[in-house]
């Protein structure tokens, strides 16, 4: 065990759309009278064109928003949803957020500790005083249509960098074990899980197999379980949190709120989830107890610094939770997971294959990097060899310049129902950045919201296509409504 590194900043994403629960059970509870018992409440879900990659990218970016990103040296991607079983989904968020091409990569998955296990290994590197670790975990899990997992689960992300600098938690010490305990399983990527029976998860994985763990812990570190503040643990299951603590010893009022009622159960994201959640609230010398099970159990005991009470604000999980539009259609939810097929006519059959070496040669617009010119000033998308103003023109003048974190106003805008679009209309129109550079682009969802004007926005990472034929699928960025976090 170390005491240093710690965690140096936060960050968190939660899909805008939530699902109202009372829609689900309404849709469904004719096959099992059961489900309204979980009918209060929403979920976030994805849009058609969100997953674990763009959710990940979307909380790296919240917490890297006040950091030189040239400080990240190593990516830690979590997941037990990656789009691509042979693609690294860190690889490719590193590229959508800019970092540099010597940044170490590395996925983990197939548990749903990946997050926790992904902190520990971050906080073991021991780097050194001149990079940081940044770990992400992002879940989009598919559930069966009518199960209680359906109405529980929920769709997120959460970021966290770790490194030598100030902490604002610092790491008193972890305790990993592994168990061949099967909760519930999933075969393949494209697959849901299969659930074990409630009671047997309960008593013979959650109370037996946490709490040893958690007082050795505890034991070795010399800390009394009753000066934890913050107490942490995803569960589905009703109580299990308590239970734990009180076998632990740990005070009721530490136990965490799981945010199951507002946003569901998301995955390997939902400890580190909580994480900020805890951290948004805590105070310096608060002691947070993390821990993840999922094949085993991990634990972690962290300490909320000073440092906290001066990290730059961020919109993390409070402010996402805010940031909500309310959803009520079940057929809709269906039709982005890619349970039932909707008739999209002859838009939907031309061939969408994508040219992936066109795709690298030009790899720096992943990450939204455009020009500005030298001699003049102006900022334009893509970089070119010429500048495009006409009273410059200059040659080969073109320094990088970065636009994914800019933002702007809509110039025009089109409504377009006869466009694909899974989530129609197909909306697009030009966006004029504050720097003077306009774009004609598409523009994300937003429920009800219809995009007008001289509206704001800001970039959001989305796919851009899917090729069902090849199974691939491209994403790109498309520009989002700047609307203030408000309960709706």
């Amino acid at each position: 065990m170390t005491s240093s590194p710690g965690i140096t900043g936060f960050g968190a994403y939660i899909p805008r759309l939530r699902l109202e629960r009372a829609a689900i059970v309404a849709a469904t509870s004719w096959a099992d009278p059961a489900l309204r018992s979980h009918g209060r409440g929403e979920r976030s879900i994805c849009d058609w064109d969100e997953d674990s990659v763009t959710m990940a990218v979307e909380a790296a970016r919240d917490c890297l928003a006040d950091t030189d990103r040239t400080r990240i040296r190593q990516l830690i991607h979590a997941s037990t949803s990656a789009p691509f079983a042979d693609r690294q989904s860190s690889a490719l968020v590193a590229a959508a957020i800019g970092l540099p091409d010597d940044v170490v990569t590395l996925d983990v998955a197939q548990s749903q500790r990946a997050g926790t296990s992904a902190l520990i290994a971050a906080l073991r590197m021991g780097l050194d005083a001149q990079g940081d670790a940044l770990v992400v975990a992002a879940d989009h899990r598919r559930t069966v249509p009518g199960s209680a997992r359906e109405l529980l689960y929920g769709d997120g992300a959460a970021a966290l960098t770790v490194g030598t600098g100030p902490a604002i938690a610092r790491l008193l010490g972890w305790k990993s074990r592994s168990h061949d305990f099967v909760d519930h399983y999933r075969r393949g990527l494209d697959g849901t899980d299969h659930d074990w029976e409630e009671r047997w998860v309960r008593d013979e994985g959650y109370l037996k197999l946490v709490p040893p763990v958690l007082t050795e812990l505890l034991g070795l570190l010399g800390v009394a379980p009753g000066t934890i503040s913050h107490f942490i643990l995803p569960s589905i299951y009703g109580r299990v949190r308590e239970a734990v603590a009180r076998q632990v010893g740990i005070a009721e009022a530490a136990v965490r709120d799981n945010l199951v009622g507002r946003c569901g159960e998301t995955g390997t994201a939902h400890a580190l989830l909580m994480l900020v959640a805890a951290l948004e609230q805590a105070k310096p010398g608060d002691r947070i107890l993390v821990a993840g099970f999922g094949q085993g159990v991990d634990a972690i005991l962290l300490e909320a610094t000073e440092a906290l009470t001066v990290l730059p604000p961020r919109l993390g999980v409070a402010g996402h939770l805010l940031r909500r539009t309310a959803e009520r259609s079940y057929t809709k939810f269906q039709s982005f997971n890619q349970h039932i097929q909707m008739h999209w006519g002859s838009r939907a059959e031309v061939d969408r294959k994508t040219a992936i070496s066109a795709a690298y040669r030009n790899r720096e617009m992943l990450a939204m990097v455009g020009g500005r010119c030298s001699r003049c000033g102006t900022v334009q998308f893509p970089r070119s060899n010429f500048c495009v103003n006409p009273d410059c023109l200059a040659e080969h003048s073109q320094e990088p310049y970065g636009l994914a974190e800019s933002s702007g106003r809509i110039a025009s805008v089109t409504s377009d129902w006869l466009a694909l679009s899974k989530h129609p209309p197909q909306r697009y129109g030009m966006i004029a950045f504050k720097e003077g550079a306009k774009l004609m682009m598409q523009i994300t969802s937003d429920g009800d919201r219809e995009p007008q004007v001289g509206m704001d926005v800001r970039l959001r990472f989305r796919i851009k296509e899917i090729d069902p034929m090849r199974e691939y699928q491209s994403y790109f960025w498309k520009a989002g409504l700047d609307l203030p976090p408000q309960e709706t």
